[in-house]
């Protein structure tokens, strides 16, 4: 099972939170057998903070939990990251339950006991919807917080928000999403986006990186960060290490 140390990007990741150590088990098999990624969480608060440090791409969620109530994750993740897709999973049938769910901001609701077929296909049409599933599945997109790059389409958006980036401005992005947390240096920088070897144009990338703040930080909580002396890294906004 995937934890929350591994390297974002790639397949697409699913986050589980249920209290159930079988059921989790087998929902993560059945997510990895479909080349997918599975995080698992057992109750509320992990699975905020889970879903903060590896963006999923999609949530089953399960509505009863022995911290939050699914209810409360759920309104969490909505306020956080409004356009994830939630899938809610409950042992109660009654409709004002699934009316309750659906109303908190669920995309489908599915009772217990349930066949893994139906939750994989429930799933799979959470993300057509959302747009994600080929090129998720290929690696193509790099999810950061409620930071969004699309390889494909070299489109980026921000809390649901597109931001037009120039060329470079997009392959610098790109770099610094695909090493999240790690200081690179303008060398590193340079040789990458540019290639180029360090040999006094560091102005340039202290320009580029000037730019894309502009775009990326501008009224929102900072991601790109300077450590002096040393380069630059990109947290998730929420991200305080």
């Amino acid at each position: 099972m995937s934890g929350a140390s591994e390297t974002r990007g790639g397949a697409v990741r699913v986050l589980i939170v249920d209290d159930e150590p079988e059921l989790t088990e087998l929902l993560s098999a059945a997510v990895t057998e479909a080349g997918w990624r599975p995080f698992a969480a057992g109750d509320g608060r992990g699975a905020l903070r889970l879903a903060r440090d590896c963006a999923p791409h999609v949530v089953v969620l399960d509505g009863m939990l022995p911290d939050l109530d699914g209810i409360q994750v759920l309104r969490r993740l909505r306020s956080e990251r409004p356009r994830l897709p939630v899938l809610m999973l409950t042992a109660r049938d009654a409709l004002e339950h699934r009316l309750d769910g659906l109303s908190s901001g669920a995309d489908d609701y599915i009772t217990k006991p349930f066949s893994l077929e139906e939750v994989m296909l429930r799933l799979r049409g959470l993300l057509r919807r959302a747009g994600l599933p080929d090129e998720a599945a290929d690696g193509s997109v790099r999810t950061l917080g409620d930071l969004v790059l699309a390889e494909l389409t070299r489109e980026v958006q921000r809390g649901g928000t597109p931001i037009a980036l120039t060329t470079k401005e997009f392959d610098l992005l790109r770099f610094l999403m695909s090493h999240p947390h790690q200081v690179l240096s303008k060398a590193q920088i340079l040789d990458h986006v540019w290639n180029a070897s360090f040999d006094g144009e560091g102005n340039l990338v202290e320009v580029y990186i000037h730019g894309l703040r502009a775009k990326i930080d501008k009224g929102r909580v900072p991601m790109i960060r300077t450590v002096r002396g040393v380069g630059y890294a990109i947290r998730a906004a929420d991200d305080g290490a």
